[in-house]
């Protein structure tokens, strides 16, 4: 009799067990048995041991058929069949069912890519949508494919009651035939649980193979070396679930099931004992996978005596190159990923800064290319505020993975982004009847109204919606804020002309509206080697040329105190500043300032001449410290708007941040300066 920590464990135990027989004691496969009352809740263990310790493990019982490569595919087109069509299911679809003998096979290849990437496309008016607006030059061959496409969303729109139909147009071979086993197994209503329960021969032969089985087969094919395992209170023998309909007075219970499950378990229990021939080891968890105690089995009364196995004791005999690393402290030591992984852990515990901190070699050429290249408002303050990052993200082009679920409300970001887009769209509108300078109010929120139904199409098609009420006031919300920035008036320009996103420095037009200068006209911040292009989101030119209004909108709380630089974090008015004056001409009288239409806020830049001189002392520094190296964190690293966090170590803006912010700060010198700047 053994105990072990936990069921898991129990399971790595009996694999040492069987492959110690048969290496070290030279036991046929075929002798040797593991068996549990109720095998269900070892089944995903062994699977998974099965692999790693490369041993022929046969599964008496079946494996699940979502295990396999073709039963996943069935369970993908189920989910949708029950759950509907979106973008993540499709995409599931279409790598697991493949596209030979299948509706796909009409497509070509790479046509995902007409998908749009952050589009959820939940629901079937979303797919009519994206599919009306498709054009022969979307597809990857140009030609138009969208009437196949729109069959094939149409054919799974069918849902579950077309089951059979849908089945034996996407699935073949072995798919197929798991597909109406389901069928017939349980309702298509029902299709993904049949599916999750369903069992199928794992094709190894029981008469060559080490064999994990259910207790009630063991006790009818017995082996001479048996392993039994869940030998705890209440899992063997197990309780009778069920609630009897009919009382002991109107039919016995004796009569209703002459053999309870637990009268079963108890035979079969005793059955093994006396038929096993050479040895039977009894195993049983401590604890369950919360931690709660376990009891032993009423059945191991007369055995007084048990091996406590600990979790981490080094085994007698290791079922894997994995497990035998693990318990061979001084050989794992040794390998090259236990070194690396071992001394990163240790150096992200030291104050002190390493290679494993961001710090490089100087002049790396990554660090240099990434420098050269053109920068906009929201790297440089990357840059500033988080050098690790502005690596991670423009280097090592790491970013954080798209959900493809629909959001319960927009983020801050994703909501400011909606506010533009309709600012945008509802100032061309305004320019084109006249010029925002001379609009109504009445006028003003009519192309904001229409502009906000406009946008609201296109974010549907393209991007992921919250649920419709929430949807609903989320757009409310996005037309008060864009006609409290339009009605805004501010300071007045004689005959002013507007312009909205209105990019320069290279960056690409969003629009075909016109622009006040040709947007590829560099723009390069002088004494920093930076080069700079962007979007401003509003412009306003008298009508002489001569005075501009530059805005950047905020759809946030605006700042308690008077801010310049703000640490780095406010960078657009400045350098939109800048560029407007390179581009237009040293003689134009610029006014930049950050409008909040929440309050109806407006922070002027007092002086952005000598804004762009402190600023371009921080540029020049930063790039100094990152081309000697210095990719280190800085006071946005680990944040909770860092969404590349899930790189640093767990919790890290609580721990591992400040144990090296005072190395760090340190080390970058003069770049980090800038943190403290108003």
């Amino acid at each position: 009799m053994v105990s072990a920590a936990t069921s898991y464990h129990e399971a790595i135990e009996a694999i040492r067990w069987a492959r110690a027989l048969i290496v070290t004691d030279g036991v046929n496969p075929a002798d040797i048995a593991i068996a549990a009352a109720s095998p269900g809740e070892y089944d995903d263990h062994f699977l998974a041991l099965r692999a790693d310790a490369n041993l022929d493990l046969h599964f008496v019982h079946g494996i699940k058929v979502t295990t396999t490569r073709e039963g996943q595919a069935a369970a993908a087109l189920a989910d949708i069949l029950i759950r509907g069509v979106s973008q993540t299911r499709m995409r599931r679809l279409v790598a697991l069912c493949g596209p030979k003998n299948s509706p796909f096979e009409s497509l070509p290849q790479g046509w995902l890519r007409v998908l749009p990437a952050d589009a959820p496309l939940a629901s079937l008016s979303a797919w009519d949508r994206l599919l009306s607006r498709l054009i022969p030059a979307d597809w990857p061959d140009e030609q138009d494919h969208t009437p196949a496409l729109r069959g094939i969303v149409d054919l799974l729109a069918k849902g579950y009651a077309a089951a059979d139909e849908v089945g034996a147009a996407f699935l073949t071979g072995r798919a197929l035939s798991i597909w109406r086993k389901a069928l017939l197994a349980g309702p298509s209503v029902s299709l993904d649980r049949t599916l999750e329960n369903l069992k199928q021969d794992d094709g190894l032969e029981a008469c060559v193979s080490l064999a994990w089985m259910p207790a009630s087969e063991l006790a009818a094919s017995p082996r001479r070396y048996v392993r039994l395992i869940g030998l705890n209170s209440s899992r063997w023998p197990r309780r009778i679930s069920e609630d009897r309909l009919l009382s002991d007075h109107i039919i016995t219970t004796a009569e209703l099931d002459p053999l309870p499950i637990n009268a079963a378990d108890r035979r079969d229990f005793e059955t093994i004992l006396t038929t096993t021939e050479i040895e039977v080891t009894m195993s049983r968890a401590r604890r369950d996978s919360d931690g709660r105690l376990l009891g032993r089995s009423a059945l191991l009364g007369p055995v007084t005596e048990e091996n406590y196995i600990g979790r981490n004791a080094v085994p007698a005999h290791a079922f894997s190159e994995t497990d035998r690393l693990m318990a061979r402290p001084d050989e794992f030591a040794n390998d090259s990923q236990a070194i690396s992984a071992l001394t990163t852990w240790r150096d992200w515990h030291r104050k002190e800064i390493t290679p494993h901190d961001g710090l490089v070699r100087a002049s790396h050429p990554l660090l240099l290319d990434i420098l050269a290249r053109v920068q906009s408002a929201s790297s440089l303050r990357l840059l500033l505020r988080s050098p690790l990052s502005f690596v991670w993200r423009y280097g090592m082009r790491l970013q954080m993975p798209e959900s493809g679920k629909e959001p319960l409300v927009l983020d801050p970001l994703a909501m400011g982004d909606l506010v533009h887009m309709t600012l945008d769209l509802a100032l061309q509108t305004l320019e084109a009847n006249g010029g925002l300078a001379n609009a109504g109010d009445a006028q003003i929120s009519d192309a904001i109204e229409v502009a906000a139904r406009s946008i609201a199409s296109i974010w549907e098609n393209e991007r992921a919606v919250p649920p419709p009420v929430i949807w609903r006031r989320t757009l409310d919300d996005a037309r008060t804020l864009a006609e409290r920035a339009l009605t805004y008036r501010g300071e007045h320009l004689d005959d002013a002309r507007s312009y909205g996103e209105v990019a320069f420095g290279g960056a690409t037009p969003k629009t075909s509206a016109d622009s006040p200068w040709d947007a590829a006209t560099p723009v390069a911040i002088p004494e920093t080697g930076f080069a700079i292009k962007g979007y401003i989101d509003r412009l306003d030119l008298s009508g002489d040329g001569r005075r501009a209004l530059v805005r950047d909108y905020k759809t946030g709380r605006p700042p308690k105190n008077d801010i310049s630089i703000n640490g780095g974090c406010e960078l657009q008015r400045c350098l939109y500043a800048f560029a407007v004056k390179a581009l237009l001409g040293a003689d134009v009288s610029i006014r930049a300032s950050l409008l909040y239409p929440r309050t109806e806020t407006d922070i002027q830049l007092t002086d952005p001449e000598a804004t762009l001189a402190e600023l371009t002392g921080y540029l020049r520094a930063a790039s100094t410290s990152l081309s000697a190296g210095h990719a280190l964190i800085g006071p946005d690293t680990g944040g909770p708007y860092d969404d590349l966090a899930f790189a640093l170590p767990a919790n890290a803006g609580a721990t591992y941040c400040k144990r090296k912010t005072l190395a760090a700060t340190e080390l970058l010198g003069d770049a980090a300066l800038v943190w403290e700047a108003q």
